[in-house]
């Protein structure tokens, strides 16, 4: 009986499980929310949280509203909508991102998602970095396989992705938009979903743990440009502290020559209009389609304004232009990237900026210079070139007729170390090579310096050295965990 007695704590304690962990209610702007585990041990994710009102119905066009309220607590376990764009099929990126699984795209799209080992630690200040992606400002989400928050999250930076307005309906100009507009323009409607996202931080994220006066931002190709209307915009000031700019290029070198001054219009891609052009040139479609009026507009539905451009085109033989991009408005955006970077008024914070070696053009020429400007104002701005070329087992051809080497993008897995959700060959070397990009990334967030809270090897680009940190492996090792030459001077 006595044995018997003596054994019943012991059975007890091998019958009682792990205590659960603690999973905090927060209030946040519009309600409470509550994430849910990763996959990381002592890292929760908050997915699909609505950061302001669906841009839909009158709302179509306008300034990212306040978010609206929710009853009872929002259980953020699933993501929302991606901005409306095409349908993506296998090959290209598609195939490379393993997309599908996503939710529908929608105008309804102003959501974010959020990665932290802190929810409820208001006093925790960990460093913020917002990840604004890519897709040419008229495709791609926050959410993408590539884009996995979580590594952050496990070195202790709370990361936030969103998606944003895209295409048509988030950069089209119209003059009957500008018109109602109060500040009498229209168009970067994406853009100020951005902004949108950063006073969101600014105000909630310390529930999630975050820092609001440690926020980096940065993003890849058209969120690299995004990132740099950003820090020219007046209306992001103070927002923000860092920024990183990935393969979204540099600044223009001076030539012998001088060059014609810019005038305003398309701040990043291949158009350069005026706004009231680019006003005259959608309102030219429109009117041909019969949306001769703001009320037919946000009448007509998303498929319809989807396709307007094209039936244009294919019907009139002519080009149809419907501005897709950010535009220097002389509200959200005053003059281009350059000019602000070489008059001081861009954002006076530290910057990380590069590109990959097969990337869209060799943008090193013009991101040393960048850098040698900054300099000169007495900023840091380090420099890098991924140089892996990513492995390939040949199990998709459809992919790698197009996309070889290190390719535009490539880089996003290591930056993210989210290899585990593409289907390439990976070593051993590309794991650590992205350990090393992550300790990188996530070391500027914190100490704005990418080697951490002292100097390093990788030093800022500047006249007399324009180093560029290389990404690479060991040539003569694919497995070996060192980068190779880790600077290089231009």
């Amino acid at each position: 009986m006595k044995k018997l007695i003596y054994l019943l704590p012991f059975l007890a304690f091998l019958g009682c499980s792990a205590p659960e962990k603690e999973n905090p209610v927060l209030t946040i702007e519009g309600g409470q929310v509550q994430g849910v585990f990763a996959e990381i041990p002592d890292v929760y994710v908050y997915r699909g949280i609505p950061y302001a009102a669906a841009p839909i119905g009158d709302l179509r066009w306008k300034e990212p509203q306040p978010v609206v309220a929710w009853e009872g607590v929002k259980i953020a376990d699933t993501f929302g909508h991606p901005g409306y764009q095409a349908v993506h099929y296998p090959g290209g990126y598609t195939t490379e991102w393993g997309y599908g699984d996503e939710a529908p795209y929608s105008e309804d799209c102003l959501y974010l998602n959020v990665w932290t080992k802190a929810p409820g630690q208001v006093d925790k200040k960990l460093p913020v970095a917002l990840w604004i992606h890519g897709g040419g400002y008229r495709e791609g989400w926050g959410s993408e396989p590539e884009f996995d928050g979580q590594e952050w999250a496990a070195k202790d930076v709370v990361l936030v992705s969103i998606n944003y307005r895209l295409g048509i309906f988030g950069f089209m100009t119209h003059p009957a938009l500008s018109e109602e507009s109060p500040n009498n323009v229209s168009g970067n409607y994406g853009i100020l979903d951005q902004i949108h996202s950063l006073k969101w931080i600014k105000e909630n994220i310390a529930q999630f743990g975050g820092d609001p006066d440690n926020v980096t931002i940065f993003g890849q190709s058209a969120g690299a440009g995004s990132v740099r209307t950003l820090c020219e915009s007046p209306l992001a000031r103070g927002l923000f502290h860092k920024a990183v700019i990935m393969s979204g290029g540099g600044i223009n070198v001076p030539t012998a020559a001088p060059a014609a001054p810019a005038r305003p219009g398309r701040s990043f891609g291949r158009f350069n209009l005026s706004l009231a052009d680019s006003e005259a040139a959608t309102k030219k479609v429109l009117d041909w389609a019969g949306l001769t009026d703001l009320q037919k507009m946000r009448r007509a539905s998303t498929e319809t304004m989807y396709t307007v451009g094209q039936f244009y085109s294919t019907i009139t033989k002519e080009n149809a232009f419907l501005q897709g991009s950010p535009i220097i408005d002389g509200y959200v955006s005053l003059k281009s990237f350059d000019d602000a970077a070489r008059d001081g008024s861009l954002a006076d914070v530290p910057y990380m900026i590069g590109y990959t070696m097969n990337d869209m053009g060799n943008m090193a020429a013009g991101i040393a210079e960048f850098c040698k400007v900054r300099e000169s104002q007495g900023g840091k701005a380090w420099a890098y070139e991924f140089a892996r070329p990513l492995p390939d087992d040949g199990s998709h051809p459809e992919v790698t007729s197009r996309l070889r080497g290190a390719f535009h993008s490539s880089d996003l897995w290591y930056v993210f170390k989210s290899l585990q959700h593409g289907w390439r060959p990976w070593t051993q070397g590309d794991w650590d090579l992205s350990e090393k990009m992550l300790t990188a990334w996530t070391n500027f967030a914190k100490y704005s310096n990418p080697n951490g809270a002292t100097d390093g090897e990788w030093t800022p680009c500047t006249a007399e050295n324009p180093n560029f940190m290389i990404f690479k492996l060991d040539a003569n090792d694919a497995e070996a965990s060192e980068m190779g030459e880790p600077i290089r001077s231009l």
